[in-house]
């Protein structure tokens, strides 16, 4: 164990690309992500045109206004502007749409249309489109009332909405940074594959396995003495990334990662079971491995495509359903859902079993393979 950690203290290359590597993917993606998981819909540029200028629709714009913001001045070519994306929306109310709303048995013929350019987000669409519709209703509810025979105190009637929605968890809300700092950090501590990999073969090649073996070192000795540094250096990595996004990204103008609410006793166990999954592949591929090449190449592969089929580079909840059901066979998914468990969705230690079970089950089977893989290469 003293000659792994010394050679881990003459690899500061090594050392800084495990350390700054998933770092910087953590503030470059939850800075890119932000608006994904809070959009700002205030700050779409966006133009009206009344065609109409009648009572309700002049309320309908000051509605508007109020929770979207002012609007541009409309340009003369409005339509180029918004196929050409240097406008998002256009807001174009009917000539006739006042009289409209007020029509008992109305056919819709004067309309509010949104003309929206045609690169704008399918989500953030939808979400103008039924906030819209939401308001055109609640016009021509109150014009129909205040039409009614008998006079109606407005007010009273409409009263509070009786609808509501709540997430039902007692931690942190999703964020870009709740989601990119497991995810991550998941991904940093399987990147531990590259260097354990060049250390076997450095290690191979100078003739370093061959003495200790001639010495009496039994396989499961070497294993365990590579294999227990490294599960500092992914503890060193856990606490880094997660001091990353309490402290770092706040300053940075984002979302700052929240605790609130972890149970700690979860947290340790998950990342422990991350660590063990990652270092125990890491040591399978490394006893796999022959050249330099091989081990600058196999294991970083491997870690991208786990990354990206389970959902550290591209959230689950954005693949389409075939593809989250591949995700749920990663190891790396396995992690990220085990800690999203954690810190978003308030589980305890019984909660996030399955996660940790299956990636102990994947740990001694990558374990199996590299005593096997060991023993017939020495």
């Amino acid at each position: 164990m003293k000659k792994e950690l010394l050679a881990l203290s003459r690899d500061l290359h090594g050392m800084a690309a495990l350390f700054l590597m998933p770092m910087v993917f953590i503030i470059v993606m939850s800075m890119a992500l932000k608006d994904v998981y809070a959009p700002t819909t205030a700050h779409l540029t966006y133009a009206v045109l009344d065609q109409d200028q009648g009572k309700a629709a002049q309320e309908l714009v000051a509605r508007w206004q109020k929770e979207r913001g002012a609007a541009q001045a409309l340009p003369g070519d409005w339509r180029s502007e918004v196929r050409a994306g240097r406008l998002k929306y256009v807001l174009l109310i009917e000539h006739g749409f006042s009289s409209a709303v007020a029509e008992v048995g109305g056919t819709g013929h004067a309309r509010a249309r949104l003309f929206a350019e045609p690169g704008l987000d399918n989500g953030m669409f939808e979400t103008h489109r039924v906030r819209l519709l939401a308001m055109v209703t609640q016009l021509r509810a109150e014009a129909l009332l205040a039409n009614l025979p008998d006079k109606i105190d407005l007010g009273e009637l409409m009263g509070e909405v009786p609808a509501a929605a709540e997430r039902m968890t007692s931690g942190a809300r999703p964020s870009a940074v709740q989601q990119n700092v497991p995810a991550w950090l998941v991904f940093g501590m399987f990147f531990v594959v590259a260097s354990i990999a060049g250390l076997f073969v450095e290690e191979r090649s100078c003739g370093a396995l061959a003495r200790l073996r001639s010495l009496g070192v039994a396989p499961w000795q070497l294993i365990l003495g590579k294999m227990l540094p490294y599960l500092w250096v992914n503890g060193i990595q856990a606490a880094l990334m997660l001091a990353v996004g309490i402290w770092l990204m706040p300053l940075l103008g984002g979302d700052g990662l929240s605790l609130h609410g972890v149970h700690w006793g979860a947290l340790v166990l998950m990342l422990l079971a991350i660590s063990l999954a990652a270092v125990s592949l890491a040591l399978a591929v490394a006893s796999l491995v022959t050249t330099h090449a091989q081990a600058a190449t196999l294991g970083p592969i491997l870690n991208v495509l786990m990354a990206a089929l389970g959902g550290i580079m591209v959230p689950l909840f954005v693949m389409p359903s075939v593809m989250q059901r591949i995700a749920a066979y990663s190891p790396m998914n396995w992690g990220l859902e085990g800690l999203l468990d954690v810190l978003l969705r308030g589980a305890d230690v019984v909660g996030i079993l399955p996660e940790v079970g299956r990636l102990c089950g994947f740990a001694a089977i990558m374990l199996v393979a590299a005593f096997a893989l060991f023993r017939r290469q020495s």
